[in-house]
């Protein structure tokens, strides 16, 4: 176990110690500050990941059976559905692409941290592309994975269901840091 880390979470040694920024609190702009948000939680996931050696990201602590690495891969498919599937009807491959035959996240066999980090980083940017585009009064294009203009939810819904998605997945992942080396933090 690493050192205890100080009251922001920075351990000596190698634990989580980049900073993040949430919006200033004097964001006012509703896009701005979900945008911003959502930022800060993706931020926080990679925080949270520096410094676990492989095998910490590819080991699971929790009984469900998920991995950070696998959680990683869930998220970029989350985005790839709510945002390009979902809110541009796009034709992606494999939507559902981070199940494995169980149901149960899975990153394909042999795909490295590496590759998983840069699709992260590639649908992180396209994420960031298709939301700053569109105001959070649009709603999601019919034809994707919404059928009729009634299932369609605006971009502001889905920036809303993002969110819940990170700070869940992101609170999970502290519990699991905390397990494989002692390192906590906001």
């Amino acid at each position: 176990m690493t050192a205890a880390p100080d009251r922001h979470g920075d351990a000596p040694g190698g634990g989580p110690s980049e900073s993040r920024d949430e919006p200033a609190r004097t964001v006012s702009d509703p896009h701005e500050l979900l945008a911003g948000q959502l930022e800060f939680h993706r931020d926080t996931l990679l925080w949270k990941l520096a410094g676990l050696p492989e095998s910490e990201l590819r080991a699971s602590r929790v009984a469900s059976g998920w991995t950070p690495l696998e959680l990683v891969w869930h998220l970029v498919h989350v985005e790839r559905r709510w945002l390009c599937w979902g809110f541009r009807a796009e034709r992606v491959p494999d939507p559902w692409g981070d199940d494995g035959p169980d149901g149960r996240w899975q990153v394909p066999e042999g795909m490295t941290t590496g590759e998983v980090l840069e699709r992260f980083a590639a649908q992180r940017d396209r994420s960031r592309a298709i939301i700053r585009e569109a105001s959070l009064l649009d709603r999601a294009a019919v034809g994707g994975r919404f059928g009729t203009p009634e299932e369609a939810p605006t971009l502001g819904w889905i920036l809303c269901h993002l969110l819940q998605e990170y700070a869940r997945h992101v609170g999970q992942l502290d519990i699991v840091r905390e397990l494989a080396d002692g390192a906590v933090g906001e």
